[in-house]
């Protein structure tokens, strides 16, 4: 299928690309220019949705690959903080996603994303109520919490906390979504780097359509957070 392909040259493309990511040259920063560094760092790391609010249903599975993509706006200090000295304008983040549904509307997620050759990895997970189930005249609305962690850099101490409500409704095998919340950043540097721990919050605006056709899925979804934009797709099999 058309979609599968390009599902997975997203995910090959931002593991290519991520190799080359590591961030371990903090300490050229200044205090002002690590805060906006973080406000980067968090719009990129943070949980992505990828799904509709509706619940999976108890047994329901859904799992895939994903790709995001998130345009950087200070790719100038990434470049500085990378010993490398190079750093894309967008910003990749793969990963590996799965879902389960359990009682009362209740969905429960994880996703892993390797960051090759840096040794540095990306944990998440979210738990999300469906407040609405929806059904052929209503939509479905949901509430959800997720967070995220960053482990591997020597050099940084990086996770996030989101809450965010979600709305949407099938029309076939279409299902368009859209939600609303903020995202908490917690941004610490270790490793002697005498710059303090920044942590503020940042709204977060998504939208996204998924198409499903028998067990696949494929998801599409844009994220702006913080006034940062970041794109996004899935590829999974629900059962």
């Amino acid at each position: 299928m058309k979609s599968q392909r390009i599902a997975l040259a997203l995910l090959l493309a931002a593991a290519s690309v991520a190799a080359h990511a590591e961030l371990n040259q903090l300490q050229t920063l200044s205090q002002r220019e690590f805060r906006e560094l973080s406000e980067d760092l968090g719009a990129a790391l943070s949980y992505k949705a990828l799904a509709p609010a509706a619940p999976l249903g108890v047994p329901g599975f859904d799992v895939g690959v994903a790709a995001t993509g998130t345009r950087i706006k200070h790719r100038d200090l990434f470049e500085r903080a990378s010993s490398t000295g190079d750093f894309p304008s967008t910003a990749p983040v793969p990963s590996l996603r799965a879902a389960a549904g359990l009682p009362w509307n209740f969905d429960v997620a994880i996703a892993y994303s390797p960051i090759p050759k840096t040794g540095a990895t990306l944990w998440g997970g979210a738990l999300k109520w469906a407040v609405l189930e929806g059904g052929a005249t209503m939509p479905a609305i949901a509430a959800r919490a997720s967070y995220t962690t960053l482990r591997g850099l020597d050099q940084l101490n990086f996770y996030t906390s989101a809450l965010d409500a979600s709305i949407s409704k099938g029309f076939g095998p279409l299902t368009p979504y859209l939600g609303a919340g903020k995202v908490w950043v917690n941004s610490q540097p270790t490793s002697g780097v005498t710059l303090a721990k920044e942590s503020f919050g940042q709204t977060k605006l998504f939208g996204g359509v998924a198409l499903g056709a028998g067990p696949v899925n494929f998801v599409v979804e844009y994220d702006r957070t913080g006034g940062v934009n970041t794109y996004g797709a899935k590829l999974g099999l629900k059962f």
